[in-house]
């Protein structure tokens, strides 16, 4: 499995700040994804926030100060240390950062901190004025120095009741961060993994477009899913209304014209093109400069064809042999492993994915899909019904198969 978060230990230390609520989340979220989560709550998150809280989401012990001094003492800290995969402090206090950067190890966290040899993940939240300080601000630079990775804070309403930088970042995104810094040992890491998602709008005038029913969920499920590879992503979407995945550098494209750009642009050295996207086939040739309005009877549009992305890429391919690796889409109503092989061919792809439209319970705006893959060895595939994440986890496993056969030849 790709889940870069399972059977992970990470170790969760929380600080005294209101935001203390939304650590309980970020634990309950790494949870759920097969992590194993260990609190550390210093003695002033016990005055926002119980032990039991996070022993209920996490299924495992809660460690607070007075365990430092129990029979364990002298060696939980160091057994806590060593054998985390990640440390992350959510939410980090402007005192607690202050240890760090000096050293000090007055509490479980701090001395735990000290003895552990893992990545450090650190999330402040603070009143503004306290973040700005230049005290503050020396100290997280200190931190960064060493390797530790500062995620936030944000900008927003603080608990002091005025607005600025100091907010904690949301659990979803802090999840998006720890899943990113575990994946960094994965088969991808090194590679450019360029994919593609949405569908594209062509104008037929300033307010109406040609377009598809493309959600760009696939797309953004492949990204996600070459991410917690290792995978560096770039992401060229077409507009739709998802988040971008944590580390992924996105790019937004209107029209095919503009997605062929991108896609050239991006391509140069790249280990692999998925082009998820659903691109127009055709636009109108001349669009009307002002909107068309329903008093001048029905107008007459005249389409021409969009630039073929997939065949300047071949084109691209054969001349400087990147990207190394091709994956087309076919989105069929007929004829499926017909017209999926044919474009499979004739765009010069290493495979292909090709999925039923008609389908009423995958495809489309759904989260599920139901496909095939075909490959450029003849090879065909047929997989069940599943979410769209597995569905990229298993094109991008295969990515993996056909870099990994290249890097042999």
């Amino acid at each position: 499995m790709a889940n870069p978060l399972k059977d992970k230990r990470i170790v969760l230390g929380v600080t005294g700040s209101i935001a203390s609520y939304k650590a309980v989340e970020l634990a309950s979220r790494l949870a759920q994804d097969g992590a194993f989560v260990d609190a550390i709550l210093t003695q002033a998150a016990t005055q926002f926030v119980t032990p039991l809280t996070f022993q209920s989401v996490t299924g495992r012990r809660t460690y607070v100060e007075a365990d430092l001094w129990g029979q364990e003492g002298h060696v939980l800290h160091v057994s806590l240390g060593h054998a985390a995969d990640l440390l992350v402090i959510a939410p980090a206090s402007a005192n607690t950062i202050a240890k760090l950067a000096h050293g000090l190890a007055d509490n479980f966290l701090t001395v735990t901190a000290l003895a552990a040899n893992c990545p450090l993940l650190i999330a402040p939240a603070m009143d503004g004025g306290m973040y700005s300080h230049p005290a503050t601000q020396a100290n997280l630079n200190t931190l960064q120095e060493r390797g530790a990775v500062i995620l936030g804070p944000v900008e927003g309403h603080l608990a002091s009741g005025l607005q600025g930088i100091g907010r904690m970042m949301e659990p979803g995104e802090l999840h998006g961060h720890i899943r990113l810094a575990l994946a960094q040992a994965g088969p991808l890491h090194g590679r450019k993994v360029v994919v593609t998602a949405g569908g594209t709008h062509e104008p037929i005038d300033p307010v109406r477009v040609i377009s598809n029913r493309s959600s760009g969920k696939q797309g953004f499920a492949l990204a996600q899913a070459a991410l917690d590879m290792g995978a560096k992503v770039s992401l060229i979407t077409a507009p739709v209304s998802l988040p971008t995945p944590v580390g992924a550098q996105r790019l937004e494209v209107l029209t095919a014209q503009e997605m062929l750009a991108a896609v050239l642009e991006a391509i140069p050295h790249a280990d692999a093109l998925i082009m998820a996207a659903a691109v127009a086939d055709f636009r109108p040739a001349a669009p009307a400069v002002q909107k068309i309005k329903r008093e001048g009877g029905l107008p007459v549009i005249q389409l021409e064809n969009t630039p073929d992305i997939l065949q300047a890429v071949a084109r691209y391919k054969s001349e400087t042999g990147y990207p190394q690796v091709t994956v087309g889409f076919a989105a069929e109503s007929q004829a499926l492993l017909e017209n999926a092989r044919m474009k499979l061919e004739k765009k010069s792809l290493d495979m292909i994915v090709a999925n039923d439209i008609s389908a009423s319970d995958a495809g489309f705006a759904v989260d599920f899909n139901r496909v095939t893959i075909l490959d450029a060895r003849g090879g065909v595939e047929h997989l069940p019904r599943m979410s769209k994440a597995d569905v990229a986890e298993i094109v991008m496993q295969r990515v993996v198969g056909m870099l990994s056969s290249l890097s042999t030849e």
